[in-house]
Formats: structure tokens, C-alpha cells, sequence
């Protein structure tokens, strides 16, 4: 799920869109005892050229925090799928690491170029723009439900392509640069025309802005050391896990929190740091939601359901075949996933429609970049006025845009059909003439609601592609198709994300689009190795029970299948069920829509509700373990809680997702853990002494 943004494989990212009129209001500082704006404060700074922000440093700190925040979403990915925004960490490490490399050149006498706002903005979109591509890449979607072991699990014979280092990113180069191009010439309409808020790009500049004033620096030293103490209790944590899980259901994460039988429907604490980081990023709705949606599914239905074995499904059944529980595990959590997302889906675009409608009223077309917008200078303010000055000031043509997009396109509908014989060229065309206009959508909607339907837009794909290519194919030619189109919408919104962040930290939009695409580039090479390694490391990779299970890589998979075989691919009864929850996801959002912000908090999201339907709610436990602390810490200082928060969730996921590198490694070296620590019952624990000791 995702609130980040990314509709259901990332979850909120921490700043709720309901909140996202309170941004524009925050624009000022206390200073000295009396209040200046922030354009005010920094006055005296001189605004280095866009080439001056482009720094070898900037790029150097870019991708070493690329390769780590690609570890932790790599993980993210292959556990739950739930990835929370780590916008604040990128922002506090680039921060830090520039921060500290310049202080130690200006004690030397060596330091040419002090460190600005403006490159710390360069590092942030650059290192977003890289670990970007670990979700929509697909490692643990669609890309990854292409591999043999997922086509087994799924029991169907569409054919498979095995994940192969080459073709992976020789496939994320040819996808991935197509969104950055089509919604460049409208940057000016989204920003300074339309005046979008994008609340999470407006966080991050905020952010940033506070980190270059001398009170906002102390604060950052502070929060950076905090970061640092919990990132080595993780890693620590990890490391010291380790030891305890020589074989299959070992370790700490085996700890029957709540009795064995609970155990076994997956309700247990498993000492994640990761999660409980998670946890205390994410909104208390989205917490509560997973767990609800574990209680529900693994608490009530799935015991219930297996109670009909024999009669709903065939007894003698492995517990992984689609035709069994699985299946209606699969299905259920599937069609919740479509109706939650297609009613956001046309939320999103009747507001983008409506807005649209109320923003070209009296206009007699739309401004585009490099058209002059009337003369609004007596309504702006200072800031505003400076903002735009300097945001107007460097221009990207829109004939370089159109181009790029175009060559790009063509190259790409070249390559593809070598890379997946089922996508035909044609297929590809298609896609390539609609999304510029889905594009615009997606960062539009994104822009009003801080929701980015990148996923929507790639099952919209697989159900179009997959039942076009039909019984030859369709499969594979839906996920792909997904890939083509995932990418292009998740990077158009990301950029139109990076230019407003920029617009308020007064970075040149030619140094954003030249940081997000050189972003991109590292994040086709870093996100396929770090997966590589993970895939190489763990041969239970993707099964139901082991450490990784991938859990979206089935979800698609079976999207594609539903959208080639129909509904023939479902056990019995599963389709009735499939209706109930599919209307419920459409009617709990309608409600929570209805019932305005201030009581439509208090109801659950169906999308977070889904997550656990598949793999379990133990890591629901571990988030709400993350949300009660939180909400203890609020209680006893907030002021305390909302500085330093973010910084020690950030500090829980970035340790012990570092120490997925290390553990990788070992397993890769053939070092296996020294102990088995197993939780056993009473009588099988008799049974274990007695056989022993014969």
C-alpha cells in the first residue's frame, strides 16, 4: 500500500494529504523576535548558477545513499511491501555527510564552494530519484512475477522469464527516462500557474530550508546523531538475530508472542526494528487498518474457510496451490487492492478534471513552460515573487523535451519486444501514445492529493495488455506492460514532486531534471544488483513462509492471469467473496469520503487492510508496536517527539536494512548461523527429549 504516494505498495509517507493546505501557511520564521519570510532570512546568500549546484561532492554523497536507501526499499519490498517515505533520512544524511566534508575542507583552507540549500536539494532529488527504482522496478511486483518460481506457485503455464542481471537493466533504461520527459513542459502550469501544493515536496524543501538557517543546523546535528544511535542498535540488532536462526522457523523473528496456536495464523511479535521504524512514520490509521485486515483475514475468514476443505476445495491440496486457501487468500486480498484503487482512481481524476476545469476557466489555453503567465506581481509576495523569478530563469525547452520523449519512445519500442517476445511493438505504441496524458493525470492528482496511482495506471495495464495479448502471452505481456507503464506515471509525479521542492529552495529546474535523471541512471544499476544479490543469497526467495516472500510478486502475477483466463482461474465460492470485498473497499472509502476529515480519520483504509491477507499480520504487531511508542512519546513531549521522531524511525530502518548487505554476503560465502533457538510446546518438547535421549 501506498500513502506515499504510491497507492498500494507504499504506504503514507508520513504527511497526510488532508493536512496539505496547512504547507503554503508555514512560510515563515521566527528570527531575532521579530518574523521574516524565508526568502528574507537568506537574502544576503547568493543563489549559485544551476552548473555551480551540480557538484562532483553532491553526486559522490548521491550514490552512497542510493545503494543504501535502494537496501532498505529492496527489503521493504521483498517483506510486506509497505514502504514509508524516507524523504527526511535523504534530506539529514545528505545534510550531514555535505556538512561534515565542508567543515573539514574549510579548517584545511581547501573548501572552494560552501554547501547551499540549493545542492542539498540536488542530493535529495537525486538519491529519490535512484531508490525510486527499487519500487517501480518492480522487484517485488510485477518484475518478479514473471520468474519461474512465482509461475509455479501461481500453477499456471503462461511462461516465465527468469530475473537475469542484463536484461533487467538493460529494461529499466529503455522504461524509465520516458516520464521525465513528458510532463517537463508543464512544470510552470503545475507550480507557479496552478499553484499545486504537492505536500510532500513542500515538506521536504521546508526541510531543507530549516537545515541552512543557524538554529535549523543545531537541530540537524542533533537529529543526525540521534539518526546514528539507533542506526547502530539496528544493525547491532540484526547482527545479534543472526546468530540465533540456523534453520527454517529459528531466531527471535519465531517467538510465539501470543501462544503457538496464535503463531501459526501469523499473529506474533517478531522483533523487527525495520517495521517498528515503519510503524512510527506511518499514520496510527494505516497501522490500525494492517492490523485489522490481519485480525480479519488470518483471525477469522482463512480458519473459517479451511473449516470447508473438501467441500469448497480439494482436500489433499499443498498449501501453496492457487486452487486451494491460497487461492482465496490471493484473490480476496486482489480484489480489495482493485477496488480501493480504482475509487481513488476516479477521485483522484475527477478532482484533476474539476481543477482543471476551474484553473483553464477564462483562459483561452493552457500556459506551457516557456509562455509568459500575467501579470500577477502586485498579489505575491516576496518569496513568491523571488521564487518564480528564479524558477522562470532557466529554461528546458520544450523541443528538447518532445524530442527526448520521442526517441526515447522509439528506442524503446524497438528494444522491448526483444527483451519480451509476447509485448508486440504495437502494444508498446499504444501505451507510449497514452501516457503523456496519464502522465499529466498522475502528477496533477499527486500535486492536489500527495497520491501518486503509479500502480493503478501498471494494473490498469495488466488487465488491458494481458487480455488483448490473450492466451499467447498474455501473461508475461501484462507485466511488462505494467513495468512500461508504472514507470513512466512514478517518475512524472516524482519529478513534478522534485521541481515544486525546488521552486521553494530556489534550485534551477535544469539542476533538478539533470539530478533526476542522473537519479534514474544510478537507480537502473544499483536497484538490479542489490536484487541480484538478495536473489542469488536466498534460494527460498518469494516462497510463502521464508524471510523474503515477495508478497505482490503473486498478487500480479494472478492479476494477469485473471486478466487473460477470466474468472475460470477462481476456486469455488472465491468469486462471490471476491464481489463482497471489492464492494466493501468502494464503500468504506465512500464513507470515510462522506464522513469529512475530522471522523473519516477514525476509518480504515482497505488498501492497508489487504497487505496482511496474503503473508500475515506479524508485522502489523511490529508497527503498532512503533505507533505506541510514538504516541507515548507525544504524550510526555511533543515538542520532543515531532523533532526527533523521524529521526530515530529512520535510524531503525536504515540499520537494520544496512545489515541485509552483510547477512547477504555471508549467506553468498556459504556461513551459516551457529544456533537454532525453536519454540516447541509442551508435549512436542516430551516427544523431542524422549526420542533423544532413546
Amino acid at each position: 500500500m501506498d500513502g506515499n504516494g504510491r497507492d498500494e505498495d507504499r504506504v503514507e509517507n508520513g504527511f497526510k494529504p488532508e493536512e496539505e493546505e496547512d504547507y503554503d501557511k508555514n512560510n515563515k520564521k521566527e528570527v531575532k523576535g521579530s518574523e521574516m519570510s524565508v526568502e528574507q532570512i537568506f537574502e544576503r546568500q547568493e543563489v549559485p548558477s544551476w552548473r555551480k549546484q551540480l557538484t562532483m561532492r553532491a553526486f559522490a554523497v548521491s550514490f552512497v545513499l542510493s545503494i543504501l536507501f535502494s537496501f532498505i526499499v529492496m527489503k521493504l519490498n521483498l517483506t510486506t511491501g509497505i514502504i514509508p517515505s524516507l524523504n527526511v533520512s535523504a534530506g539529514l544524511l545528505g545534510f550531514f555527510f555535505v556538512k561534515t566534508w565542508t567543515k573539514m575542507l574549510e579548517k584545511s583552507g581547501l573548501l572552494k564552494q560552501p554547501f547551499t540549500r540549493q545542492e542539498n536539494t540536488v542530493i535529495q532529488t537525486c538519491v529519490v530519484a535512484s531508490s525510486g527504482i527499487a519500487f517501480s522496478g518492480g522487484f517485488g511486483s510485477y518484475l518478479f512475477g514473471m520468474s519461474e518460481r512465482i509461475a509455479k506457485q501461481s500453477g499456471d503455464t503462461g511462461g516465465f522469464k527468469n530475473p537475469s542481471l542484463g536484461w533487467i537493466v538493460g529494461f529499466l533504461f529503455v522504461v524509465s527516462f520516458l516520464g521525465l520527459f513528458s510532463v517537463v513542459p508543464l512544470r510552470k502550469i503545475m507550480v507557479i500557474d496552478f499553484k499545486l501544493t504537492y505536500p510532500s515536496g513542500t515538506a521536504t524543501a521546508l526541510l531543507i530550508n530549516s537545515f541552512h538557517t543557524p538554529q535549523g543546523a543545531k537541530l540537524a546535528k542533533k537529529q543526525v546523531k540521534t539518526l546514528g544511535k539507533f542506526f547502530s542498535f539496528s544493525f547491532l540488532w540484526g547482527f545479534f538475530q543472526w546468530f540465533f536462526t540456523a534453520a527454517d522457523d529459528c531466531g527471535f523473528a519465531s517467538f510465539p508472542t501470543f501462544g503457538l496456536k496464535a503463531y501459526r495464523n501469523k499473529f506474533y511479535f517478531d522483533f523487527s526494528a525495520t517495521y517498528v521504524g515503519v510503524g512510527m512514520i506511518c499514520p496510527y490509521i494505516i497501522n490500525i487498518s494492517v492490523l485489522l485486515g490481519g485480525i480479519l483475514s488470518w483471525g477469522l475468514m482463512w480458519p473459517l474457510i479451511e473449516t470447508r476443505k473438501g467441500d469448497w476445495y480439494p482436500a489433499g491440496l499443498p498449501s501453496s496451490n492457487m486452487h486451494g486457501l491460497q487461492g482465496y487468500k490471493v484473490f480476496i486480498a486482489i480484489a480489495m487492492i482493485l477496488g480501493d484503487g480504482l475509487y481513488n482512481f476516479f477521485k483522484v481524476l475527477s478532482r484533476t478534471l474539476t481543477g482543471l476545469f476551474y484553473q483553464v476557466r477564462g483562459r483561452e489555453a493552457l500556459p506551457i513552460a516557456n509562455q509568459p503567465s500575467p501579470d500577477t506581481s502586485k498579489k505575491l509576495s516576496y518569496d513568491d515573487q523571488r521564487r518564480t523569478q528564479l524558477f522562470l530563469k532557466d529554461q528546458i525547452p520544450t523541443w528538447f523535451s518532445i524530442s527526448g520523449y520521442v526517441t526515447i519512445a522509439a528506442i524503446s519500442t524497438i528494444v522491448l519486444p526483444h527483451l519480451f517476445h509476447e509485448l508486440k511493438w504495437y502494444y508498446i505504441l499504444v501505451i507510449y501514445i497514452f501516457a503523456p496524458t496519464l502522465a499529466f493525470c498522475n502528477a496533477y492528482g499527486c500535486g492536489l492529493t500527495d497520491w501518486s496511482l503509479a500502480s493503478t495506471y501498471g494494473k490498469l495495464a495488466i488487465f488491458t495488455i494481458g487480455a488483448w495479448a490473450g492466451s499467447h502471452g498474455g501473461v508475461l505481456a501484462g507485466l511488462a506492460a505494467c513495468g512500461v507503464m508504472m514507470n513512466i506515471v512514478s517518475t512524472a509525479s516524482d519529478l513534478m514532486q522534485d521541481f515544486k521542492t525546488g521552486y521553494l529552495t530556489l534550485a534551477s529546474p535544469r539542476s533538478m531534471f539533470i539530478s533526476q535523471v542522473i537519479g534514474t541512471a544510478m537507480g537502473c544499476v544499483v536497484s538490479p544488483c542489490v536484487f541480484w544479490l538478495f536473489y542469488k543469497a536466498f534460494d527460498d526467495l518469494g516462497l510463502p513462509d521464508s524471510q523474503y516472500p515477495a508478497p505482490f510478486a503473486i498478487v500480479y502475477r494472478n492479476m494477469s492471469i485473471l486478466g487473460v483466463q477470466g474468472f475460470s482461474a477462481l476456486p469455488k465460492n472465491c468469486l462471490m467473496l471476491c464481489y463482497v470485498f471489492f464492494g466493501a473497499a468502494i464503500m468504506i472509502n465512500f464513507i470515510k469520503d462522506m464522513l469529512g476529515k475530522k471522523w473519516g480519520s477514525f476509518i480504515p483504509l482497505p488498501m492497508a487492510m489487504a497487505i496482511p491477507f496474503y503473508i500475515g499480520p506479524y508485522f502489523a504487531i511490529d508497527m503498532c508496536v512503533g505507533s505506541l511508542i510514538l504516541f507515548v512519546w507525544e504524550k510526555i513531549n511533543k515538542a520532543k517527539a515531532d523533532a526527533f521522531a523521524p529521526a530515530v524511525a529512520s535510524g531503525l530502518i536504515c540499520g537494520d536494512g544496512i545489515w541485509t548487505l552483510p547477512s547477504s554476503v555471508l549467506a553468498l560465502a556459504g556461513v551459516k548461523p551457529p544456533i537454532c533457538m525453536k519454540f516447541l510446546s509442551r508435549a512436542t518438547n516430551a516427544r523431542v527429549d524422549t526420542f533423544l535421549g532413546s
